[in-house]
């Protein structure tokens, strides 16, 4: 397999509660499967068994990042995990960085994270709390860690496909299965006409608050 194609891993980001334990894993598992699937990778066998492990001991909630490389191999750190506050909305900013809608492995959270760190660097922590990205048709795609929602007030959230060139993230596939979201293109002058939400896994979903320059 060529090198340029396998020089990178697949990263799931879950989190775990003492109470209701793994948030999602069935979703994350299968996702992982199937991207490995897609890319050539050899599927980790032993990916359920490692985030037990890693949660063996464990008494408060947990954020687990596992990573599986081209030839299967898997490793799990974990950190401490602080929900949210009830009512938290995040200040979100529009990034200059382009996302191009024909890179296909933008459809999978790997580490090859450079766009997303590139976009991330343009605000300072204390002028946005995420950055939004637009592709190169200027259609909105994702955040640098999260799924974008649009709430136009039809009572189900619109996400933009995954043709746009975004991450096929976790929570936003459980909201369409659910059918609380739908898949949608949505421009950037639309980013100020509804209710704004952004969300993944780990955080669940999240009001933000478009901010300009």
């Amino acid at each position: 397999m060529d090198r340029a194609l396998t020089d990178f891993s697949l990263i799931e980001t879950l989190r775990w509660d003492p109470d209701s334990g793994f948030v999602r894993l069935r979703l994350h598992l299968a996702r992982l499967e199937r991207s490995a699937r897609r890319l050539g990778f050899r599927p980790p066998p032993d990916a359920l068994e490692r985030l037990q492990q890693a949660v063996a001991a464990a008494s408060s909630p947990l954020r687990l990042r596992l990573t599986a490389d081209a030839e299967g191999r898997v490793d799990v750190t974990t950190a401490p995990f602080a929900p949210l506050a009830a009512g938290t909305i995040w200040t979100v900013r529009i990034a200059k960085t382009r996302l191009h809608s024909a890179n296909k492995l933008l459809r999978f959270k790997t580490t090859r994270r450079g766009v997303y760190e590139a976009a991330r660097a343009e605000y300072s922590p204390e002028q946005a709390d995420e950055v939004l990205m637009l592709n190169e048709r200027g259609e909105a795609c994702e955040g640098t860690i999260t799924s974008l929602f649009l709430d136009d007030g039809t009572g189900v959230l619109r996400t933009p496909p995954i043709a746009c060139g975004l991450l096929a993230g976790v929570l936003r596939t459980e909201l369409i299965c659910e059918r609380k979201a739908r898949v949608s293109r949505i421009g950037q002058d639309e980013l100020e006409s509804g209710r704004l939400f952004v969300g993944n896994s780990l955080r669940g979903l999240i009001e933000a608050k478009l901010a300009g320059d």
